[in-house]
């Protein structure tokens, strides 16, 4: 059975730490260097019924995509939420470790599973890491499809192959366009227009996309804009994760069980359609 600072070094080989954006928090957040390690759970995020999920499975380490705490903080009491997830890993002996933009640009990373969920074939990064001589890491990726489809058609299949959300996926533009080529990037991807213009693509699948940037995007190009929830386009690394850890638990004979929450922690549980208007021109008063 490894020692939890074995299985770290074994994470922090897959995503190094100083990958990470200078703004992240990854890394190690709880847990004792010298405690067994039997089960582990992937999540995307830190949040309390996912930590009371690992609490359940008898899990030793929980790997989140999301970081616990992103800015500073001067309490971890258990009175606030985060404090709250601090003290119940603490009482049960489960450490905690993130791997966030450290595991967008690695390769395989982020996007990769991604891609992987929705059938394409990966290309090239989107925003190739300048450290990568092999120009395979970096933000993002430029992908084809395996046969042309319609963007309607192309939503239905991301609808489809990711998690399901309240939200759903989202469109912008001609429904009956052709998509040969798509680039996508997991979580909030409307700082990266610039490239994805750059590459020509037919479409972009991202998710958080905003008004302003999407129409500006819209005003630039034909480009297809699908926006899916934040949480399903990150959820399909978790599984990708785990079987990167299998493997090394595998090679190295550690019998590490490894485990993929699959808890909906997206925050928006509900949708309601909109209602044709009796006006054809015109906002609603």
């Amino acid at each position: 059975m490894p020692r939890l600072s074995e299985v770290i070094a074994a994470l922090e080989n897959l995503w190094p730490a100083e990958r990470a954006e200078s703004w992240d928090a990854v890394g190690t957040v709880v847990g004792e260097p010298g405690q067994d390690v039997s089960r582990v759970l992937f999540a995307v995020d830190p949040v309390q019924d996912v930590v009371e999920e690992a609490v359940k499975l008898g899990a030793d380490l929980l790997v989140t995509h999301h970081p616990l705490y992103l800015r500073g903080t001067t309490t971890v009491a258990a009175s606030t939420f985060k404090g709250r997830v601090v003290h119940t890993l603490i009482k049960n002996d489960i450490a905690l470790h993130v791997a966030h933009t450290n595991a967008d640009t690695a390769d395989p990373g982020v996007s990769d599973a991604l891609a992987g969920a929705l059938d394409l074939r990966v290309a090239r990064p989107l925003v190739p890491d300048a450290s990568d001589p092999e120009g395979r890491r970096g933000l993002g990726r430029i992908c084809e499809l395996d046969h042309p489809l319609t963007v309607r058609e192309f939503a239905a299949r991301a609808a489809e192959r990711l998690p399901a959300t309240a939200q759903g996926i989202r469109v912008a533009g001609d429904p009956e366009a052709v998509v040969r080529t798509v680039a996508v990037s997991g979580g909030s991807g409307d700082s990266l227009f610039e490239y994805v213009r750059a590459a020509g693509v037919d479409a972009f699948l991202t998710a958080d996309l905003r008004h302003h940037p999407a129409s500006e995007a819209r005003a630039h190009s034909p480009l297809a804009l699908l926006d899916a929830a934040h949480w399903a386009t990150e959820w399909p690394w978790c599984e990708l994760a785990a079987s990167q850890l299998d493997e090394i638990s595998d090679r190295n004979g550690w019998g590490l069980r490894v485990h993929v929450s699959r808890l909906v922690t997206d925050p928006w549980t509900a949708h309601a359609a909109s209602s044709p208007t009796s006006s054809a021109m015109g906002a609603p008063n």
